[in-house]
């Protein structure tokens, strides 16, 4: 079975997560995309939901199937997110931001009532590191946090796209930063919190309240321990 056939199996075991009259955000990337296609197929035959994207291409597609959107303005809080990630561990901590969303996809975590994760088998590792930690940053400060962040250890690429810096959806650069094994993200993630000119980093610790990976045609939930 490919990846994304694994992909499709855990986004259609997500759909118990979410029920009628919830405030559902919206996860960016292949994986999520599963997710919002079943939504809206759901949507189309009478689930009423209200969804909070994470990224303006996940606007597009939950529109163009019927999704209805709301925003901060209207709410406050997300009953269920459903979202991917490039890489998680056995305690659910989670790189994210491979797809250049990571500002976002927190905000929308962390507004979240419950966090639900859809992976396939790929992104289970031991021990996070193997994927870069993504840096969102600001373009004042971009050259000074590269040197900080490089003094940690991590080898700093910035992110391009068609030969120019990627930009994010908020109008910054993406630091692509590979620590290598990271044995203690929580700590990491305090440390890039901590550093001026950091907007946002793709380690979400203690986020994470289900991961639902697939493997071949069995998906298992996997559930952070309290």
């Amino acid at each position: 079975m490919t990846h994304d056939l694994e992909k499709e199996a855990a986004a259609r075991a997500s759909m118990r997560f979410v029920s009628d009259g919830y405030i559902v955000g919206l996860g960016s990337g292949s994986t999520a995309a599963h997710v919002i296609q079943l939504l809206g197929e759901r949507v189309r035959t009478g689930l009423k939901i209200l969804a909070i994207p994470t990224s303006n291409r996940t606007r597009e597609l939950a529109s163009s199937l019927g999704i209805p959107m709301t925003t901060f303005d209207e709410v406050q809080e997300i009953d269920v997110t459903i979202d991917g990630a490039d890489e998680f561990d056995k305690e659910l901590s989670l790189i994210k931001g491979g797809g250049g969303a990571l500002l976002h996809e927190k905000v929308v975590a962390w507004a979240s009532r419950q966090l639900v994760i859809v992976t396939d088998s790929s992104k289970q590792v031991a021990t996070l590191g193997s994927f870069p930690v993504p840096i969102e940053v600001i373009g004042f400060a971009e050259p000074l946090v590269k040197k900080r962040v490089e003094a940690l250890g991590a080898a700093v690429t910035l992110r391009e796209s068609n030969g120019a810096p990627f930009v994010t959806d908020e109008g910054h650069h993406i630091l692509d930063c590979s620590f290598g094994r990271i044995p203690e993200p929580k700590a990491l993630a305090r440390a890039l919190s901590d550093m001026p000119g950091i907007v946002e980093h793709g380690l979400f610790v203690g986020m994470a309240s289900v991961v639902l990976t697939a493997s071949g045609n069995e998906v298992a939930e996997l559930r952070r321990a309290r």
